[in-house]
């Protein structure tokens, strides 16, 4: 049989990107153009495919077709953005249709928390495993979900909002509109947030100021042995293991997968993440689970993306 290649498309608030993957995972091009919100949906749809008719002629391969991860929320069945916080302007947009009739290609939309829990299960961490549960955490905290080998999407195509899973029914507010949330909590957001309240001195001076400060500027600090800085880590990571337990509990995965950029912590985030969590999960749940970081990096989106298309055949 003909090899198939994928178009796979990733929409973020700040890049559109987009590259040909092949079904074995190698990918045969790809490239990225600004996503410049400010002009709108139209016109980065334009740009988009000028991208996407750039990068499958590098390849020199025919598209058999093509998937989409974007920045939620979304209706994945309709293919349309609904109002995804990071593209403004985006709501009730066809997304779909216009890709489709632009490249006269069959493609699928999907979130792109599901699309990374997808593409680490194919290509990644994941791979080998019938039962995962997917974080990232980064600017916010998403999730994904397989179960039985497939996706599991929820009634509406959203499911997996583990970012949203509230670990303390009377605690800090969250964007959501919910309290206690991890997200609200153990993003990389929030750990900056909280950190500038308390920062030390030090921090202040690593990061140039205290407004300046990122989650970065903690990690950092934490290594040089700053105390505030600790705190604030320790308790980002016991909520975040609060989330990944009660998600083992609820999913029963064979294995958590946790990526985005907080995870450039490395051992300092998954040593005691891995234990916090196992140790707050039942035992009979807790039996064979491991808590792992991500293996696609940077390429998530395309390759998450290619996995969306994939998980359609």
């Amino acid at each position: 049989m003909t090899a198939r290649h994928v178009l796979a498309i990733d929409i973020g608030g700040t890049k559109l990107a987009a590259g040909v993957v092949a079904e074995d995972g190698r990918q045969l091009s790809r490239g990225r153009v600004p996503t410049d919100v400010a002009k709108g949906p139209e016109s980065a749809v334009e740009r988009l495919v000028a991208l996407c008719r750039d990068v499958i002629a590098q390849a020199g391969v025919p598209i058999s077709l093509i998937g989409i991860g974007c920045g939620g929320p979304l209706d994945p069945v309709r293919g349309v953005t609904l109002t995804p916080p990071s593209l403004p302007g985006w709501e009730e947009f066809p997304l779909v249709a216009r890709v489709q009739d632009a490249l006269g290609v069959k493609a699928w939309l999907d979130n792109d928390a599901n699309a990374a829990a997808l593409g680490e299960h194919r290509f990644g961490a994941g791979r080998g495993y019938q039962h995962l549960v997917y974080f990232t955490v980064s600017t916010g905290v998403g999730g994904g979900v397989i179960l039985d080998g497939r996706l599991y999407p929820g009634s509406t195509g959203n499911a997996a909002e583990l970012g949203h899973i509230q670990v303390s029914y009377d605690g800090w507010p969250c964007p959501c509109g919910g309290q206690g949330c991890v997200e609200a909590f153990a993003s990389g957001t929030y750990i900056a947030a909280r950190a500038r309240v308390t920062a030390s001195p030090r921090l202040i001076a690593l990061a140039g100021s205290r407004d300046a400060i990122t989650t970065e500027h903690v990690v950092a600090a934490v290594r040089a042995g700053d105390v505030e800085a600790k705190k604030v880590w320790d308790d980002s990571v016991r909520v975040l293991a609060a989330g990944v337990a009660s998600a083992i509990n609820a999913f029963n995965p064979q294995r958590v997968i946790v990526g985005g950029g907080v995870t450039s912590a490395g051992p300092l985030l998954f040593e005691p993440l891995s234990r916090l969590a196992l140790g707050r999960t039942m035992k009979s749940l807790a039996v064979g689970v491991d808590v792992v970081p991500a293996e696609l990096g940077d390429q998530v989106g395309v390759m998450g993306a290619a996995a969306v298309a994939l998980s359609h055949l």
